[in-house]
C-alpha cells in the first residue's frame, strides 16, 4: 500500500511543496526515510515513532519506507514530522486517504505527540494557498503568523491525537480567531497606514534625552523622513551611538504589508511565533563575517541586511568592519535586494534598509578636537579613512560631523525629566509626527508605499 501526504518547506524567500510518500513491504520491521533528507529530517524517525506510540496509536510492525519528493531538493528542518506521522498512520489503516484530500500539513512533533512550531511558516502558507489547498494545518503556536495570509484557511494543531480525531470526524479542532480576517488583511496601502504618534513607549532613548546636537537632530529628521543613508562622524563621547538609537525610535510603525514582510524574514531566520509590529533595528558587531551580514551558509539563510528590511541597519565604528563586508553592501544599497548563489540554488532576499553608520575622524578619535591632541600620523589617518571606499560613500546621502557638547553647556541645561512621570516626550513626538506627515506626502506623490525620496 502507498500513501501520499502533502506538505511544504521554506525555500529561500518562498515555499516549496513536498509530497510525503509512504510504502510498507514484507520483511523485518524497519523505518527508513529517503529523498535528500538532512540530519534533522532523518532524525524524525525517532521523534515520529515515539510520538505515535505515546499518543496511544499503533506503529505498523512492518518495513516502512518514506520518500520525500522531489528527491533532488534538499530538505532541512523539522517541518515534515507531522505529515510523516500521518503517512504512517494511513499505512496502518488508522486514517483513510480520503480524509487527507486537499489538505496540507506541517509541523514538528515532540516525543509525547505535541505539535511544536517551525520556522518560515508564512512561506509555507503562501505556497499552500497558491497551490489551492482548502485547509492548511500548522502548529498552534504558528497561528499568529500563519493568519497573516489573507483568505487562507489555517487550522492549529496542538497534538497528534487531536489531529487524528479531527480527521476522522470524531472531534473537531477549533478554528481560532487568529484565522479570521485581521487588521493585517488590508489593501497594500492607504493613508491610514501611517498614523500620527500620540504617545511613545518607554523603551528610549528619545530626542528629549539628547542635549544640544541641534544640527545632528535635524539631519536625522531629514534622513528618516526621506529614507536617506546617513554617516555620523565625530570624536568618542559625542553621542553618535545614542543618536543612532534615537533614530530607531523615530521610525513610524510599519504598514500591514511591511509587517508581513518583516515577520516573514525573521521567521525564516529563527523560531519565532510573534508578528513583528515594529521596524527592525539591527546592530551587528564589527567582527561579523560577510555571510552573517549578507546571508548565505549551507542553506542560504538571510543575513543582517535582510533582517533589517524596512528598518535600520546600524554599523557602529564603520571603518572597523572588514573591507569585504563593506564592499558587499554595494549591490544591496543600490538594488534593495540581495542575491545568494550556491551550487544548487539561487535565492533572492529583500534588503530595503536604511543605513545608519558612525565613525571616528581618525584611529585615536581626536583629530581636530580642541581639547585633546591627536596622536595619529597623516598616513594613519589616510589609511583609516580609505577603509571606506568611494562607491560606499556615494551611497551615503548625508555625512554629519558630530561635535561634543561642552560640559559647561550641559551643566546649564535643565535635568532630564523622569520618564515615569513624563511619558509624552514632546520634542520626540513632534519630530515623529512630522516624519509621518512627510511619509504620507511621499506615498501620495509617488502613488505607492515603499518609495521614498532617498530612492530617487
Amino acid at each position: 500500500m502507498i500513501a501520499k501526504i502533502h506538505s511544504a518547506i521554506p525555500y529561500g524567500y518562498t515555499g516549496k511543496l513536498i509530497e510525503v510518500e509512504g510504502d510498507t513491504n514484507r520483511g523485518l520491521p524497519g523505518f527508513n526515510i529517503v529523498g535528500m533528507a538532512n540530519k534533522t529530517v532523518f532524525e524524525a524517525r525517532e521523534r515520529v515513532r515515539s510520538a505515535i506510540t505515546n499518543s496511544g496509536l499503533v506503529f505498523p510492525d512492518q518495513k516502512v519506507t518514506i520518500n520525500l519528493a522531489p528527491a533532488e531538493l534538499t530538505k532541512d528542518g523539522s517541518h515534515l514530522d507531522i505529515p510523516i506521522a500521518l503517512n504512517i498512520l494511513t499505512l496502518a489503516g488508522q486514517i483513510r486517504p480520503a480524509d487527507l484530500r486537499d489538505r496540507l500539513f506541517v509541523g514538528e512533533l515532540s516525543l509525547d505527540g505535541k505539535a511544536k512550531p517551525v520556522r518560515g511558516i508564512i512561506d509555507i502558507v503562501e505556497a499552500a494557498y497558491a497551490a489551492g489547498f482548502r485547509e492548511i494545518y500548522v502548529p498552534y503556536e504558528n497561528l499568529p503568523q500563519a493568519s497573516l495570509i489573507k483568505n487562507a484557511c489555517v487550522i492549529g494543531i496542538t497534538n497528534l491525537l487531536d489531529l487524528l480525531l479531527h480527521l476522522k470526524g470524531i472531534k473537531s479542532l477549533p478554528i481560532p480567531r487568529a484565522t479570521k480576517p485581521s487588521p493585517h488583511n488590508t489593501p497594500i496601502f492607504t493613508k491610514q497606514h501611517y498614523v500620527k504618534n500620540t504617545e511613545t513607549d518607554d523603551s528610549g532613548p528619545f530626542l528629549d534625552d539628547v542635549h544640544g546636537q541641534t544640527l545632528t537632530k535635524r539631519a536625522l529628521h531629514i534622513a528618516i523622513a526621506g529614507r536617506h543613508n546617513i554617516l555620523l562622524s565625530g570624536p568618542p563621547g559625542a553621542g553618535k551611538t545614542m543618536l543612532a538609537r534615537v533614530a530607531a525610535n523615530l521610525l513610524p510603525c510599519p504598514s500591514p504589508e511591511e509587517s508581513i514582510a518583516i515577520t516573514k524574514i525573521h521567521s525564516l531566520h529563527s523560531h519565532t511565533d510573534q508578528v513583528c509590529l515594529k521596524r527592525p533595528f539591527r546592530t551587528p558587531h564589527h567582527t561579523a563575517s560577510s555571510i552573517s551580514i549578507i546571508g548565505g551558509g549551507p542553506y542560504a539563510r538571510p543575513g543582517e541586511i535582510s533582517l533589517a528590511h524596512h528598518g535600520i541597519l546600524f554599523l557602529d565604528e564603520l571603518p572597523e568592519f572588514s573591507r569585504d563586508v563593506l564592499e558587499a553592501l554595494r549591490q544591496p544599497l543600490e538594488d534593495k535586494t540581495i542575491s545568494i548563489d550556491r551550487a544548487n540554488q539561487h535565492i533572492v532576499y529583500p534588503a530595503d534598509f536604511m543605513l545608519v553608520a558612525t565613525m571616528n575622524p581618525c584611529p585615536c578619535g581626536f583629530y581636530n578636537d580642541p581639547h585633546r591632541i591627536c596622536t595619529c600620523s597623516a598616513h594613519d589617518i589616510e589609511r583609516y579613512r580609505k577603509k571606506i571606499s568611494g562607491p560606499i560613500l556615494d551611497r551615503i546621502d548625508l555625512i554629519v560631523n558630530v561635535e561634543k557638547v561642552p560640559i559647561e553647556d550641559l551643566n546649564t541645561l535643565s535635568p532630564v525629566k523622569n520618564t515615569q512621570t513624563d511619558k509624552k516626550h514632546p520634542e520626540h513626538n513632534l519630530i515623529k509626527n512630522t516624519i509621518t506627515e512627510a511619509l504620507q506626502r511621499q506615498a501620495m506623490r509617488y502613488g505607492q508605499s515603499g518609495l521614498y525620496n532617498g530612492s530617487l
